[in-house]
């Protein structure tokens, strides 16, 4: 009985398989092959006029035809090239992989997408390319790479001070609130964590990646999905379980990004306590033993403001509360964020 249920599922997820890779292609062949291309290049150009479609001669040059070399990383989309253009111009180029379980959809999604939006904290896309089968998204290039590349190493940690790490979290809660509340548009991320946080030259944070994202009413609380899409560790429980999300679900994410900005640990593979299985129920057991300041990366011992810092732990707990009706909405936390007088409500 076992071997048959083990059987069947191995073939439903073949069967899935099969279907998006399908879709893909034939989407691919449409976008790259047919009038959809000419369509939609006269309508992002139309939208946004600082929006380009890259001729693929022009990206092969700028990345020296994707050499390794100039290979920044891998996502889920595909890898993450360097390129300078012939002005100068330094760029990110994402170039999805053959394989991608994102997919067309997804490029098409954070194309249409990304392109309506503007923020100092949003990573700013530059335009795309789709030619002889390559889907590419281009991007202003982040010299300080993403916020998990430094949080989590011990020495490059060390640059990120108190001060910087404030700063950080300011920013990204900022641009959070303009998917939300301010743009046009009210986007939930769904996939808000330290590797989509990208940095610039002055270590500015900018939320990336809306491969994700989606676009709900103005007036719509929440949403379901059959397909949940994101990071494990970074997802809200509602969501991971049942498929609802919300901007609840992204106030979660960034619950546990301030946590984990706070300690320098990640809340995924949290080995620290052998009671505590993930860096939140650390965090809530130290909360509850009245020694919250426990939590703090060591390396901020010198730079730390210790009231700030509880604070902060306070309105990250508040955020990763398991009923999505007592979290905070991110307008909420920035004020509190800001506020010494408020009196925040206990966790």
């Amino acid at each position: 009985m076992i071997f048959m249920l083990s059987f069947w599922f191995l073939l439903q997820c073949m069967q899935r398989r099969y279907k998006e890779e399908k879709e893909n292609r034939q989407a691919l062949q449409l976008l790259c092959l047919g009038d959809e291309k000419n369509i939609l290049q006269e309508k992002l150009q139309m939208e946004n006029q600082d929006f380009s479609v890259f001729p693929l001669g022009q990206i092969l040059d700028a990345t020296r035809h994707f050499s390794e070399e100039n290979k920044l990383g891998e996502g889920g989309f595909g890898p993450v090239y360097k390129g300078v253009i012939a002005d100068g111009k330094e760029i990110a180029v994402k170039r999805l992989a053959r394989a991608s379980r994102q997919g067309v959809q997804e490029f098409k999604n954070e194309v249409n997408l990304i392109a309506k939006l503007q923020h100092k904290n949003l990573v700013r896309l530059l335009g795309c390319c789709f030619e002889e089968k390559e889907l590419l998204l281009i991007y202003e290039y982040m010299p300080n790479k993403s916020l998990n590349f430094h949080l989590f190493d011990s020495t490059k940690g060390m640059h990120l001070d108190w001060k910087r790490r404030v700063s950080i979290i300011n920013g990204i809660a900022r641009g959070l609130l303009y998917l939300h509340e301010d743009s046009r548009l009210k986007i939930i991320h769904r996939d808000l964590k330290t590797g989509n946080i990208l940095l610039d030259h002055e270590m500015n944070p900018k939320i990336s990646d809306f491969g994700m994202a989606k676009i709900v009413c103005q007036n719509q609380n929440e949403a379901n999905t059959n397909r949940v899409v994101g990071t494990f560790g970074y997802m809200a429980p509602e969501y991971a379980m049942k498929g609802i999300f919300s901007v609840k679900s992204d106030v979660f994410s960034f619950g546990v990004l301030l946590l984990e900005i706070i300690s320098g640990r990640r809340n995924t593979g949290f080995s620290l306590s052998e009671h505590s299985r993930s860096l939140l129920t650390y965090a809530w057991k130290l909360w509850c033993e009245g020694n919250a300041i426990g939590l703090m990366d060591p390396l901020l011992a010198q730079s730390c403001v210790p009231a700030e810092l509880l604070k902060f732990i306070h309105i990250g707990l508040l955020c990763v509360q398991e009923n999505p009706a007592d979290r905070p909405t991110i307008s909420s936390v920035i004020f509190m964020l800001a506020s010494d007088n408020v009196r925040l409500p206990m966790p």
